[in-house]
């Protein structure tokens, strides 16, 4: 079945109690035992399991063709969890461009524990080739990057990492299962951050784990879900559940509006650069033809000037909300440089945008308008 097919389906539930279209929450933190003391329908503690979350497992496992997959209460609850099931001593290969949240959980958590990282270009397969340890055990994957759009090649890192037998992680929450498969093209696990494109309404805070096979490694993410306590709740699960019924649909004109806006910026003359992977010109646009079905939702622009010049920008906009967070239906602008703090590689002149649903026409005036004596 195709992608839109599954997601409504396998988002579905059939309601013993009330034949319900719509699957109902449930919210009980317990389960009664039979008359044999036995558990009936298989729950025994919300913590441990609930049907609104396993149902938002199975949805999340068959979207990315996974045989397991986890959910937790947030994208950075996924990111930690997995890192919790390594050892000390145990090394891990980060894109030198990634969600800021990702390399701040190691050095300032685990680095402590016992773990080691290290940053490398992985649009590069001779530089990640080159910076693999005996050591190294994973490599964590971000195609398109948060927030320049680097696109790495999965099939080629992949291949890499089996010759060493190193596991690879890919964060699909800006492509999602939609436009890219990650497992498909030889990786082992998929996060998401499903408060966004996979939730879709800025309104649920989310996070999974979707892995290749069944093994060591998922249930050991299994039972740090159900010993942590990191798992989301039932009517988070149903939120999440909900929004990937309309994925389909809401991907492919936010990924249409977003191809018309990076065509248009690209052309401006108060713009130096724009990163979206649907562009001819972007570094990695073979490499996005090959492993994705579309340039996705978001894109960064670098504005002629600096940071003060970005920000001026982004006061005089009045379609695009000046917010943290992407994957809505509402288009989304930020400083990401900002938020990053001092440290942040990203250019000062860089405003990273989660296009929305509003027609493209009305976006770009609303660009026209706010570039204009820039």
């Amino acid at each position: 079945m195709q992608p839109e097919t599954l997601a409504l389906h396998y988002a579905n539930y059939q309601d013993k109690n009330a034949a319900a279209v719509v699957p109902p929450i449930y919210l009980s933190t317990t389960y009664e035992r039979d008359e044999n003391y036995e558990l009936p329908a298989g729950y025994l503690y919300t913590r441990a399991g609930n049907p609104n979350r396993q149902q938002l497992e199975q949805a999340l496992a068959t979207l990315e063709g996974g045989q397991e997959a986890v959910a937790f209460a947030s994208g950075q609850a996924a990111t930690m969890t997995f890192f919790q099931c390594l050892k000390p001593g145990d090394h891990v290969l980060l894109p030198d461009d990634a969600y800021y949240g990702t390399p701040s959980l190691l050095q300032d958590f685990f680095v402590a524990w016992g773990l080691t990282f290290s940053k490398v270009d992985t649009t590069k397969i001779e530089e990640v080739e080159n910076a693999i340890r005996p050591e190294t055990k994973v490599i964590w994957l971000e195609t398109p990057s948060n927030p320049q759009l680097k696109v790495s090649d999965l099939a080629a890192i992949t291949t890499l990492a089996k010759k060493y037998n190193i596991i690879t992680v890919c964060d699909n929450t800006w492509a999602t299962p939609l436009l890219q498969r990650p497992l498909d093209l030889g990786c082992d696990v998929v996060m998401h951050s499903t408060t966004k494109y996979l939730g879709g309404h800025s309104d649920v805070l989310g996070g999974a784990l979707i892995f290749k096979s069944k093994s060591e490694l998922s249930e050991r993410a299994r039972q740090l879900q159900t010993l942590g306590g990191a798992a989301p709740s039932p009517f988070d699960c149903w939120l999440v559940t909900r929004g990937i019924k309309t994925l389909a649909v809401r991907m492919r004109q936010q990924a249409a509006n977003a191809q018309r806006l990076a065509e248009f910026l690209e052309g401006h003359a108060a713009v130096d650069k724009v990163h979206y992977p649907g562009l001819p010109t972007h570094a990695g646009y073979e490499v996005s033809q090959r492993q994705m079905t579309g340039g996705g939702a978001m894109l960064s622009v670098q504005v002629k000037g600096g940071a003060e010049e970005a920000l001026h920008l982004i006061k005089k906009l009045q379609l695009f909300t000046a917010a943290t967070s992407l994957g809505g239906v509402e288009s989304l602008i930020e400083h990401r440089a900002s938020v990053e703090g001092p440290d942040t590689l990203t250019p000062k002149n860089l405003l990273r945008i989660s296009v929305g649903l509003e027609h493209a026409d009305d976006l770009i005036d609303d660009l026209t308008q706010a570039l204009a004596g820039l």
